[in-house]
């Protein structure tokens, strides 16, 4: 059984003109998918439509996709040994990753993460149920999302539903913050099981693709924050006591949720250490590149990639009798390097999404998600305002779905100018035209 490339439908229904290899056609599906082009309006920092220079999640995905196609190439030739490799979980595709990386982001759903906030509180306080954002990639992936002659989503092959897995538990066990739903949870623990893969480790695949998406977040967003001055690129911002403060707040919140590179540290002067180095690089960069501002941002940027690419190794976790994708140094991991990508995470965080216009910005997309949810939330009523093909997908299948969770995928499918739209024509002042197509 060829388990890598083993699809859970089976693909009966694959021409047999079709000579493109197993991953080249997840490819493809994946990017002809209507859930893969919506990316491109849905916020990932800064909301889509903000500007022409700003990261969406498209954008993004595409950058995190960039690098872990790069990285894989470059761990395959560095690591010999992972090319002998017979366990499925333990190789290193870059198509692979390259396509769990595209579609890492595909169950965000409208306004970023606080869409996501949002549409979990609704469920839960309502409905008892939860949303979040890396179940929902599984639900699209597995079952939302259409093909042609399929009606179990992009039927992917085993290899890239299990990179993309890099929470591998269920999400209603107690406790539980991130996972999948139970009935996508079912099948991806029995690809699991086959592969033999051990309780809470996740395929090489699924870590590097993981950790590519945190470079890409404190490189590339970083680099959004400067170019809308959230970030002030002056000595005096690095050196702020309440940006100090705000930093190690920040890191204390998540030390005690598995962050055991922090244990022992001093969070504070590490911070402040962090600071000042990235201050002092910025102002080398500055001056070589003339003083031109965007030209050093572009520097700064990739210099820090560069870094983070360079550093990346594997390494063995005995405990778990398992390998791990992280930072190395030495032939040791490099929990140093971790440390600081963690700090400049936060640096983004507290100096763009808790900025007081960001906020604002986030309290009207959460009144309007609110309001929508208020519209579509009565069963009976609702479907008058639904489009036909979600009521006829909703009749085919409410012996397994209950409305709450139909009406979450609805939601978390719109772009952010989609859920505008529809918010001013059922409560603003906007009317429209009936021709237009949703």
């Amino acid at each position: 059984m060829k388990l890598r490339t083993l699809r859970i439908m089976g693909d009966k229904d694959t021409k047999n003109s079709d000579d493109r290899d197993e991953y080249e056609r997840d490819y493809s599906r994946l990017i002809g998918s209507p859930a893969f082009r919506r990316l491109q309006g849905k916020s990932q920092v800064f909301g889509a439509g903000t500007g022409d220079y700003y990261r969406t999640r498209l954008t993004h995905s595409l950058e995190v996709s960039q690098i872990s196609r790069e990285l894989a190439g470059r761990l395959s030739r560095n690591y010999p040994d992972l090319a002998k490799e017979t366990h499925p979980g333990l190789i290193l595709d870059k198509a692979v990753v390259e396509i769990a990386a595209l579609a890492h982001d595909l169950g965000h759903p409208p306004f970023g993460h606080k869409g996501e906030e949002v549409l979990n509180g609704i469920l839960q306080r309502k409905h008892g149920l939860k949303y979040e954002g890396n179940a929902q990639n599984y639900r699209i992936l597995m079952f939302l999302e259409k093909r042609a002659g399929s009606e179990r989503g992009l039927d992917l092959t085993a290899a890239v539903l299990l990179a993309i897995n890099k929470y591998p538990f269920p999400l209603d066990e107690e406790g539980r913050l991130k996972g999948l739903y139970a009935s996508e949870w079912t099948e991806i623990h029995r690809l699991r099981a086959l592969w033999e893969i051990p309780q809470g480790c996740c395929t090489l695949e699924a870590q590097l693709m993981d950790l590519c998406d945190d470079i890409a977040y404190s490189t590339h967003d970083i680099e959004d924050g400067i170019r809308a001055g959230k970030i002030q690129m002056h000595e005096a911002f690095f050196t702020n006591p309440r940006l100090v403060r705000n930093l190690v707040e920040e890191i204390r919140k998540e030390e005690g949720n598995g962050r055991h590179y922090w244990s022992g540290v001093d969070i504070e002067a590490t911070v402040r250490q962090v600071l000042e180095e990235y201050w002092e690089q910025w102002s080398r960069i500055f001056t070589e590149c003339n003083g031109e501002t965007s030209r050093a941002r572009r520097e700064l940027k990739a210099q820090w990639v560069g870094l983070y690419a360079g550093s990346v190794g594997v390494v063995d976790d005995a405990a778990l009798g398992w390998k791990r994708i992280a930072f190395v140094k030495d032939g040791r991991e490099n929990l140093a390097l971790l440390r600081t990508m963690e700090v400049l995470k936060k640096l983004a965080w507290v100096t763009m999404i808790t900025d007081f216009r960001v906020q604002r910005i986030q309290k009207r997309s959460e009144i309007m998600l609110e309001k929508l949810w208020e519209a579509f939330d009565d069963p009976v009523k609702a479907p008058l305002i639904l489009p036909p093909d979600w009521n006829a997908r909703y009749e085919r299948n409410k012996d397994k779905w209950p409305w709450p969770r139909f009406i979450a995928d609805y939601m978390a499918g719109m772009t952010d100018a989609y859920a505008e739209k529809v918010f001013q024509e059922l409560y603003g002042n906007r009317t429209g035209s009936i021709y237009e197509r949703d």
